[in-house]
């Protein structure tokens, strides 16, 4: 097998998802693509959200060619009224919500306050108010599960791209407060944060292109000698959001071949 294909679990997951209501708030490419895919593969059905239609309508012929239910709908998550708009046309569609996974981000890697509120009010504030708003459904689930995507840029300092890393910070310690509330409504929390994953017109797939050197830099500072794919991300949501992870709760599972060993 060729190093920077994905596991054969790609194709055939290991997890039934067989009436499970999955609503992946954020990302019509790259991880949340993947992660839409994974849960209808393993028979979940799946509400996705993004800013652009045409995407998400793409992923929705992807998923409904999986014998899956499929709802998507176009969805600003930096705006709080959208965001609850969104929120109850999935679990209206889907019948309920089981999982929530917040996966967008705001990319703000300025300096500027653009930055820092682009990345506040994605990377934060909108799994905020996306939990706050699968709240009822979620308790109402027997298998509820909530799960966001921070990223190893949370561990470490960084000369650049400061409020990505800071947020993603917050949303992980977000990850255990959140999950120590819900603990008594049996209503679990994770996160995972990925290492430096390259897609197909993602960051790093452009970096490759128009910074060579960076890129091989940060392939160097990466154990694994290769960078991770979307699939990799989607198999840890797997695992995370279904009954094998049933005692985990209020985590953060880095998903990155070992880079942030590296500092």
């Amino acid at each position: 097998m060729n190093e920077t294909q994905s596991t054969p679990a790609a194709k055939h997951p290991p997890f039934d998802f067989h009436g499970y209501r999955v609503v992946i708030a954020g990302g019509s490419k790259g991880i949340g693509r993947s992660m839409a895919l994974a849960f209808a593969a393993a028979g979940a059905s799946v509400s996705l959200c993004a800013r652009g239609q045409a995407a998400l309508d793409d992923v929705a012929g992807e998923m409904v060619a999986l014998g899956a239910t499929a709802h998507t709908q176009s969805c600003d998550l930096a705006d709080p009224i959208a965001i609850q708009a969104y929120i109850e046309a999935a679990a209206t569609a889907l019948g309920g919500i089981d999982v929530l996974i917040n996966n967008a981000s705001g990319y703000g890697f300025g300096e500027d306050d653009d930055a820092w509120f682009a990345d506040f009010n994605v990377d934060l504030m909108a799994a905020v108010r996306a939990s706050r708003a699968a709240l009822p459904h979620l308790k109402a689930s027997a298998y509820a599960s909530i799960l966001h995507t921070s990223s190893i840029a949370a561990f470490h300092p960084r000369k650049n791209g400061a409020p990505y890393a800071a947020m993603k910070a917050a949303l992980s310690q977000y990850t255990t407060s959140q999950a120590l509330a819900l603990a008594e409504h049996r209503i679990r929390v994770n996160a995972i944060a990925p290492g430096s994953i390259e897609f197909a017109d993602g960051l790093w797939d452009r970096c490759k292109y128009e910074d060579p050197t960076r890129y091989a830099t940060v392939l160097g500072k990466i154990p694994f000698g290769r960078y991770g794919t979307p699939e990799e991300v989607a198999h840890a949501a797997l695992f995370l959001a279904s009954p094998w992870a049933g005692w985990i709760t209020g985590q953060t599972l880095c998903v990155d071949g070992g880079q942030q060993l590296n500092g």
